[in-house]
């Protein structure tokens, strides 16, 4: 049987977005959804018992109300659903071990309403082995602002494309995949981003690439680009693939180049850190600035 797309919900405005959201993906992977709350609680008396009836009262409400969002959005997908019980990221974690993709709802990381955001959303985004999606609520929460633009980002992306932001001194086979299936399931337009910076005297090795002038070196990143991605290409000749190569901090170049896109796919490692799982930088960003969704897809 085929995994299912499963999202979290918890009431929240965002995770109602997700809901809908991960229908919609549901219906184009041809995948049930899977409708997934999370209970923080821990019988320890009876009056723990009575809250937690109380809370799967509640549960079923928080589902019931997701469950019509889906099927006015999308009434042909298959729906099951289920409570857990916490602590929330362990469950969705293990969630996230059963799904094809994983959604959860998202403000960034200004706003603190529901279970679905800021250290919860980041602690599932760090450790899970499969795709996790984060989706907006459509309004924009207004103390938020994106980095700076630097002068050689590129301009915002057409509406509707999906954006890969790539590193290209660790490009990987799982993150470019899931970016070139994600628009041929949409029939979009692929963008594939890649920002570098000039790199000082004291970190450049022998014969690197930081010793050829700056026109020179932005052409040798454009040919290297075009040949990570040819394999690609070649497999799926249907897809209409645009490359961009941009100057400036990956933070801010992937930011802006995903103005108005339909999904941005960006990759996390899952090697251990001295500090335990966490996100890196651009990702980091990308979940605090992005609009659009934000796929994270984990990797090696």
């Amino acid at each position: 049987m085929l995994a299912p797309v499963i999202v979290g919900v918890d009431g929240s405005a965002e995770s109602l977005a997700a809901a809908e959201w991960a229908a919609g993906e549901a219906g184009r992977r041809g995948r049930a959804l899977r409708l997934v709350h999370v209970r923080n609680w821990t019988p320890r008396s009876a009056e723990g018992e009575r809250t937690g009836a109380v809370q799967r009262h509640l549960g079923r409400q928080v589902l019931r109300r997701a469950e019509e969002r889906v099927r006015e959005a999308c009434p042909g997908v298959r729906i099951h659903d289920e409570q857990q019980e916490g602590p929330a990221t362990q469950a969705l974690l293990r969630a996230a071990e059963q799904a094809d993709v994983l959604v959860l709802g998202s403000r960034g990381l200004s706003g603190l309403t529901g279970f679905l955001v800021g250290s919860v959303a980041l602690g599932v985004v760090a450790r899970a082995t499969r795709p996790v999606v984060l989706v907006r609520a459509p309004a924009e929460t207004p103390d938020e602002h994106p980095p700076a633009r630097d002068g050689n980002d590129p301009a915002p992306t057409a509406h509707g494309d999906v954006v890969l932001g790539i590193d290209l001194d660790e490009a990987c086979d799982e993150v470019i995949e899931f970016a070139f299936e994600a628009a041929g399931l949409r029939g979009a337009r692929l963008r594939v981003v890649h920002a570098w910076q000039t790199p000082s005297p004291l970190s450049l090795g022998p014969g690197e690439i930081g010793l050829i002038d700056e026109t020179r070196r932005a052409e040798e990143w454009q040919g290297f680009l075009s040949a990570v991605l040819q394999v690609w290409r070649d497999k799926y000749p249907e897809i209409e693939v645009t490359e961009t190569v941009a100057e400036g901090r990956a933070q801010s170049v992937l930011v802006r180049a995903a103005t108005g896109a339909s999904l941005l796919v960006v990759g996390h490692r899952l090697a251990e850190r001295p500090l335990g799982p966490r996100t890196g930088p651009v990702t980091h960003a990308a979940i605090r600035h992005v609009g659009c969704p934000v796929a994270v897809v984990p990797h090696d």
